[in-house]
């Protein structure tokens, strides 16, 4: 990379990691491209998105975030995974990392947090936001439902009630 490239790669990824809510940092020595394809397309799957790229661009980019602290986890062929979802990002690494041996989480940061490796692993097990809005809906939604079927009920049985005196009186 020329010199140039260089500080276009730190600005930009400077403004990307200003808008992300999770970063997770692992080790990826060992895993073949194809490993690695795979595992960026689980991230972006997931919401998320990978950058490889050398450490010290890395940890010039992470100056002036919230993520300034995980700069001691740059050593070593690293790989980040980012997302705004705080959890997919931790998710779709961790559920690589348990069929890549390859792949060691580090550790990352969620904000101004720091996570160790078992503090990734942890927010990987929370339930991602669509899921946290779906059970919201859910839990929204079933009130409703009841109310509308035990405001029905009554109308529901006076109607058989008035179907078996007409069939009686048909029948009659």
């Amino acid at each position: 990379m020329e010199r140039t490239e260089k500080r276009e790669f730190v600005a930009s990824f400077n403004e990307v990691l200003n808008d992300t809510g999770v970063v997770v940092v692992a080790h990826y020595a060992g895993l073949s491209v194809a490993d690695m394809t795979a595992f960026r397309a689980q991230v972006r799957e997931a919401g998320g998105s990978v950058k490889v790229a050398k450490n010290r661009l890395v940890k010039l980019a992470l100056r002036g975030t919230e993520f300034e602290h995980i700069t001691d986890l740059f050593t070593g062929p690293t790989v980040v995974a980012y997302s705004h979802d705080p959890v997919a990002a931790a998710k779709a690494t961790v559920a690589f990392a348990k069929t890549h041996e390859k792949m060691v989480v580090l550790g990352g940061a969620l904000g101004s947090t720091n996570l160790d490796a078992n503090g990734v692993k942890a927010l990987a097990d929370m339930p991602s936001l669509d899921e946290l809005r779906a059970k919201l809906v859910g839990m929204v939604s079933t009130p409703a439902t009841r109310i509308a079927q035990v405001v029905n009920a009554p109308a529901g049985q006076l109607a058989r009630v008035f179907g078996a005196y007409a069939e009686k009186d048909e029948a009659a």
